[in-house]
């Protein structure tokens, strides 16, 4: 086994610069995360890609592309997916034909979205999108809004496993966020703490149904930047018990754990102080998570991305955190395991043409 490699980045441009290069060689640096800044074109986002493997072949490449307003690449041919919620729309529009129909005709949807989806990213070199939510839409998240599929927990575990299963053909695995539901709380961890105060057992029942229902389908999970002080004085991201006793004990998931963004107003704050982003990433692994994420750091002169691989360079040899062949493994079975169809190519196959055919 390979070095456990926890840490996902990013880079600052839309090629790598020198101190990109020196970042993604250090072994404990997993992956990274584009983002819209990252992307000029098809051509010059496939250069990238593959400029980053050809640094090493097991960097995971990530991107948070979901459909909707989470869509990072949207010109030089990039289809435009709807949000989730659409989806939803489709199913509850039920009311011609036979019963069930609006259902049947959302899931094809949403297998026909997962594929477009997985299918032009993979195409251009990219390995993981962040996706599906699975948080339930309560009408008062901002944040999450329209990019949940639906109130009801079960319409949201048929939809999204089938978008899974359209990842699944594409070659794409996949990860459900946020683990246990940012969907009841108003705030935003991006900018904020946010705190759910309803019990386990009506955020079991409810909210994070999908995560049990879905556990034998779902690769990856990224918990919320939420406190649910009834379980936990830490927000989930932060905290065994619903990483490693929930997640893993309860709902028997073995998938990869990514934390959300180490940069988020959310995850600077543990036990009521402020923390660093060394701290916080330290937290997240003790806790249950394989992989972290630190995001937009790279800007500038990447301090907080170098402080980040040191500090947990020092922590490793100081004995505060000890890598994990199984998380390792877990990173590992996220990577494609077959040869993506080149964009020319993707755009004649049939299942691609007729995929479009089914989007909402």
């Amino acid at each position: 086994m390979s070095f456990h490699a926890p840490l996902i980045i990013d880079v600052a441009g839309t090629e790598l610069n020198k101190a990109d290069k020196k970042r993604l060689k250090n072994p404990l640096v997993g992956g990274l995360i584009l983002f819209a800044r990252n992307w000029e074109s098809r051509e010059q986002l496939t250069a990238l890609c593959h400029s980053i493997k050809k640094i090493r072949q097991d960097l995971l490449i990530c991107v948070d592309h979901e459909g909707g307003r989470v869509q990072r690449f949207k010109t030089d041919g990039f289809t435009h997916l709807p949000p989730m919620h659409a989806l939803g729309d489709l199913w509850r529009q039920d009311g011609q034909g036979r019963a069930g129909e609006g259902a049947m005709r959302a899931t094809a949807a949403a297998t026909a979205c997962g594929y477009v989806l997985g299918a032009e990213l993979r195409a251009c070199g990219v390995d993981l999108s962040f996706t599906p939510v699975l948080d339930l839409d309560y009408g008062a998240s901002g944040v999450i809004g329209d990019r949940a599929f639906d109130a009801d927990a079960r319409v949201v575990s048929l939809l999204a496993k089938s978008l899974m299963h359209g990842l699944l053909q594409s070659g794409m695995a996949n990860c459900g966020k946020h683990f246990p539901g940012h969907g009841f709380v108003k705030a935003d961890s991006h900018t904020d703490m946010p705190v759910d105060t309803r019990s386990l057992k009506a955020i079991l029942k409810d909210d994070a149904a999908p995560y049990r229902w879905l556990g034998n389908s779902l690769a990856g999970v990224m918990p919320a930047h939420v406190i649910y002080p009834k379980v936990d004085s830490r927000a989930a991201g932060f905290s065994s018990t619903w990483l490693t006793d929930i997640l893993r004990g309860q709902l028997g998931f073995t998938g990869a754990i990514f934390s959300d963004d180490l940069s988020m107003a959310g995850a600077r704050v543990l036990d009521g102080q402020p923390v660093s982003t060394t701290q916080a990433a330290l937290a997240a692994l003790n806790a249950g998570c394989d992989l972290v994420l630190l995001c937009n750091q790279s800007l500038g002169d990447g301090a907080e991305v170098d402080a980040l691989i040191d500090g947990l360079t020092r922590a490793h040899y100081r004995g505060q955190w000890a890598p994990q062949d199984a998380s390792e493994a877990r990173r590992l079975a996220l990577l494609p395991r077959e040869r993506a169809a080149a964009w020319d190519d993707l755009m004649v196959q049939p299942a691609y043409m007729r995929a479009l055919d089914l989007l909402p």
